[in-house]
């Protein structure tokens, strides 16, 4: 909702005019409704806000409690304000008026430092304590909004962004080659493992889930917080009763973030997670007289779907079923036939100040957002994690603990139930099964089927900053693993590390469109009510994902809500559609190879071997080859470094 900044001087020295303006000066390339400052002393506060909630509409942030001695500038939309409002007894004259920053300020009086325990929302604040001559901050659990940091030996300073931290004098633009050999060498999507620091040594981050308190020229960070906090198991009558307490806790999590005085849109595929959120959405949105503007990416109109029969690339019928069965829908089908990956780098690097993986759907990502923006939506829904929290349940893992724990009956009546509901026989499903229960009867040596994914760090580099012995207790896909699919649904909750990757470019996108994304599907209430439900809820009658498709019974069509056969895939088309951009593409990569100052971080001889496996002319199937995708990643990682030439 806003862009925050600020300035601590450690020795009392006021903050010059220069250095804030500066700071403030750099936050212009976003959107605003507002833009003001706030001076004491050695302390100054900053905010170009966006007005996104009706309690926001003409808030002058920062705002200065001139009684309590306190000023704050924040970042933020509280999603459990009524609770809020009873534990701080907040008159009811005073409620449908009072913005976030002033609720969470009024939390701060009453809970000190242990205010973000009680908020619940998507944040980053900070608040100067003048009677206590401190800065407090904190971000929220999930790490929704980013913020980062400079401390320096006279100064400590925060921005929502690196980019106006880089401009303050003394600050150096220069690269974290620990994070970058780490985003080099981990071939999956995260960046890196390392949740604190930046690809710009000497700018940091505070965490998600922690508060940070910064006094007598000392900072210190502290974690108050977990999504995967150890809960107590549910135990209900009924599978009725779990159908109804997830719609009650899902439904809440979803209302709550429909509160903006503009439009509400969200992104929505064929699946479960996003047809779920819009279902839930609808309603309340009728009650308002507003209509639901839906987004939905679809192949170009000439791409030949290549995926398989159990694969789709165009989710449009799945789509058109759920938009048709929900109702109060406006719909949007975009194709953004004159985009790609490779020319929408250089704008992705500008906006997200850091080198990124997830090019196959950048394109359509950042084209959701400009039409959203262009219709005027306030709030953008979107059902991005559900696959761990609302829809998780998976099948073969869950059979697996069954065998393990010799629960035979069980097990073949879901087996029968599983393999006529996806097709896939049984003789098929048992020995691959029985292998992964009891994997030392496996003879084989464990390599068939193994791809060899392409290696981008150089490896002197990789030597010299020790980064496969950094990672080698990570699963972050260097090697075989041994983690299931219930040890991974903790691990995903407690990675801070991808959580900062993915708050870093929400709120980044928030930005720049002047609209906010939430996620319903990562509240903090329903996480905790989904690692809270018995794992038999999760798989039941041969169907994955059994609790979602039964509590939505009446909301989505049984076309999308019982389909096991087919699955929606998305970045199938990206090599189709850089057909006339594939010369470039190749001559860049050839590029790289005579680039000096990049061959001592990126690994020249993969780079030509990648070269010659893809060939001069592209092939739509190239999508998931590992040496395509292996050399888009090179010329992100090439562009990026050119920034430092």
């Amino acid at each position: 909702m806003s862009a925050i900044v600020g300035i601590l001087n450690y020795h009392g020295e006021t903050v010059s005019v220069e250095e804030s303006g500066t700071l403030m000066q750099a936050l212009q390339r976003y959107p605003a409704d507002d833009a003001n400052a706030w001076h004491s002393g050695p302390v100054f506060l900053g905010c170009h806000t966006q007005w996104i909630t009706p309690e926001s509409i003409g808030e002058r942030l920062p705002y200065f409690d001139e009684t309590h001695r306190l000023a704050i500038t924040a970042d933020a939309i509280i999603d459990n304000r009524n609770e809020l409002f009873s534990r701080l007894q907040v008159e009811p004259f005073d409620r449908n008026r009072m913005p976030d920053s002033k609720l969470i300020l009024l939390a701060y009086r009453k809970w000190g430092e242990a205010a973000p325990n009680y908020l619940v929302g998507d944040f980053s604040f900070v608040i100067w304590d003048e009677k206590k001559r401190l800065l407090f901050g904190a971000r929220d659990l999930v790490g929704n909004r980013a913020l980062y940091y400079h401390g320096g030996q006279r100064q400590f300073a925060f921005c929502t962004t690196i980019s106006p931290l880089l401009s303050l004098p003394g600050v150096k633009k220069e690269l974290n080659e620990s994070w970058f050999a780490e985003f080099l060498t981990i071939p999956i999507v995260l960046d890196t493992v390392d949740f604190h620091s930046t690809v710009y040594k000497g700018i940091n981050q505070l965490p998600p889930a922690h508060t940070m308190t910064v006094a007598d020229g000392k900072m210190t960070m502290k974690a108050y917080g977990s999504l995967a906090a150890p809960v107590e198991k549910l135990n209900l009558q009924s599978d009725g009763e779990y159908e109804e307490a997830f719609r009650h806790v899902f439904q809440e999590a979803v209302t709550s973030k429909l509160r903006t005085h503009r439009q509400v849109g969200a992104t929505l595929s064929g699946g479960l997670d996003s047809g779920a959120v819009v279902s839930f959405a609808s309603s309340p949105l009728r009650n308002e007289g507003k209509t639901l503007h839906t987004y939905s990416y679809i192949p170009p109109s000439d791409f030949i779907d290549w995926t398989g029969r159990s694969s789709v690339a165009n989710e449009s019928p799945y789509i058109q079923d759920t938009v048709q069965h929900v109702g109060n829908i406006t719909d949007n089908y975009l194709d953004f036939p004159d985009r790609n990956s490779f020319t929408d780098i250089d704008d992705w690097l500008e906006l997200l100040e850091s080198p990124y993986k997830f090019f196959e759907n950048s394109f359509w990502i950042k084209g959701i957002f400009e039409k959203a923006q262009q219709e005027g939506i306030g709030v953008l829904l979107t059902g991005a994690q559900g696959n761990h929290s609302i829809s998780w349940g998976p099948a073969i893992d869950y059979y697996i603990l069954l065998i393990r724990k010799m629960q035979w009956i069980r097990f073949y009546r879901e087996l029968k139930h599983y393999s006529r509901r996806t097709g896939i026989g049984r003789s098929r499903l048992l020995p691959y099964i029985t292998k992964s229960a009891f994997p030392f009867l496996d003879r084989s040596d464990g390599t068939h089927g193994h791809t060899e994914i392409p290696v981008l760090i150089n490896p002197d580099f990789a030597r010299s900053t020790n980064v496969f012995e950094k990672l080698q207790n990570h699963d972050v896909g260097l090697g075989s693993s041994s983690v299931d699919a219930f040890e991974s649904r903790e691990n995903h909750f407690k990675n801070l590390a991808l959580s900062n990757m993915q708050g870093a470019s929400g709120t980044k996108l928030s930005l720049r469109y002047g609209l906010w994304e939430r996620d319903p599907t990562c509240d903090p209430r329903v996480v905790r009510f989904c690692l809270s439900v018995p794992i038999g809820q999760y798989v039941q009658n041969g169907f994955d994902r059994s609790l979602i498709r039964r509590a939505t019974a009446t909301y989505l069509p049984d076309k999308v809500r019982l389909n096991q056969r087919i699955r929606g895939v998305q970045g199938a088309d990206w090599v189709h559609r850089m057909f006339h951009s594939w010369s470039s593409f190749v001559e860049e990569a050839r590029k790289i190879c005579t680039d000096s100052a990049s061959s001592q971080f990126l690994n020249i001889r993969q780079i030509k071997d990648s070269i010659e496996k893809i060939g001069v002319s592209p092939s739509p199937e190239l999508a998931y080859d590992p040496d395509a995708r292996f050399l888009m990643r090179s010329i992100i990682a090439y562009r990026f470094l050119k920034q430092f030439a």
